[in-house]
């Protein structure tokens, strides 16, 4: 039987229908020496045989049997919502089957090992097959053994979330069957975080990086939550073009009080202070050169700078996925004839 859970140095980037794209790029990253937090990936067989093996799915196929509703019509999504809330509770009440729980558990005490301490933090992070950004859910600080295991479940379940429901509706998909991938990813205790995207997305210059900045953890620039600090560079050098500071109110980081993320104020000296040092753009802008280089194409990125460490290790690189959506470069005659376009 194939193994279930292997760690980031086991997987290469054309692994992704064996452990889902983020898995495959995070291993691809690491093999290639590019400073990745230590983790490992639990692949689309152990969703496929937790969901049979536990006869999971077949309650589930049972249950929407005798559902429903028209994913067109906005007057049926607290239906959906509905379903979700159902199917979720049978997938995290669901236990996992014994041989990949223990798996599981014997690759996060390795982990603990490695690190020097017990119980580290780590994030169980959705990895499908395909992309589809935002569509499943990642669970942030998750510490011990057994807290992982249900973690990975938590992430199989976010499958039967409300907008994946509906999404495999209607693309005629199997609504009750969409295996992922896990990848659970020792935490980086971040001062600041964001994306990079290897060409300027605003016109699609090859020849320029653009990043973006806040403090804390990257879930408030990914997930569009904060106006961030925002850097244009000149891959040549890198030399920074441009930067723009915004005034950060809000930040995604730990609560003292409950070891949890949570949305929190930026304290009053960071609201206006820059995330990011040149030094580190520079380092991050380079960095980003040579991952584009080594898969072959612009690529949307994530990465966190890690409080307690000195540059360049300081770095971390939480994932890469080709940049999509990219404005066509146009040449200074195409962009005048735009502009004489406008002005009649």
């Amino acid at each position: 039987m194939e193994p279930v859970v292997l760690g980031f140095d086991e997987v290469r980037q054309d692994d992704a229908d064996k452990v889902g794209k983020k898995c495959a790029n995070l291993g691809e990253l690491t093999v290639a020496g590019f400073r990745v937090p230590p983790g490992y990936a639990v692949s689309l067989t152990g969703y496929e045989r937790f969901m049979n093996e536990t006869g999971v799915r077949r309650r589930i196929e049972e249950y929407l049997a005798g559902f429903s509703a028209d994913p067109g019509n906005t007057a049926d999504m607290a239906r959906y919502e509905e379903a979700s809330v159902a199917i979720r509770g049978m997938v995290e009440q669901t236990p996992v089957p014994a041989d990949i729980a223990a798996a599981i558990r014997r690759r996060y005490e390795a982990l603990c090992a490695a690190a020097g301490e017990a119980d580290i933090s780590v994030a169980t992070r959705s990895a499908g097959p395909a992309s589809h950004p935002g569509q499943y859910e990642s669970y942030l600080h998750i510490s011990g053994a057994d807290e992982v295991v249900a973690g990975v479940r938590r992430v199989w379940s976010s499958t039967f979330n409300q907008r994946s429901l509906i999404a495999r509706a209607r693309q005629g998909l199997d609504v009750a069957f969409d295996p992922i991938g896990v990848a659970v990813l020792q935490m980086v205790d971040a001062k600041a975080a964001g994306v990079m995207f290897t060409a300027n997305p605003s016109d699609g210059d090859t020849d320029k990086i653009y990043i973006e900045a806040n403090w804390g953890l990257g879930e408030s620039v990914v997930g569009g939550e904060v106006t961030p600090d925002s850097f244009l560079v000149a891959k040549a050098g890198p030399e920074i073009l441009e930067r723009t500071i915004a005034e950060k109110r809000t930040w995604f980081t730990l609560d003292p009080a409950t070891g949890r993320p949570t949305y929190q104020e930026v304290p009053a000296d960071k609201k206006s202070a820059p995330t990011l040092t040149d030094d580190e753009v520079k380092e991050i802008a380079r960095v980003g050169v040579l991952i584009e280089g080594h898969f072959g194409g612009a690529q949307d990125i994530e990465w966190a700078v890690a409080a307690r460490a000195a540059l360049p290790e300081s770095i971390m690189f939480l994932q890469t996925r080709p940049a999509k959506n990219l404005v066509e470069k146009k040449s200074a005659v195409d962009r005048a004839l735009d502009f004489m376009m406008r002005e009649f």
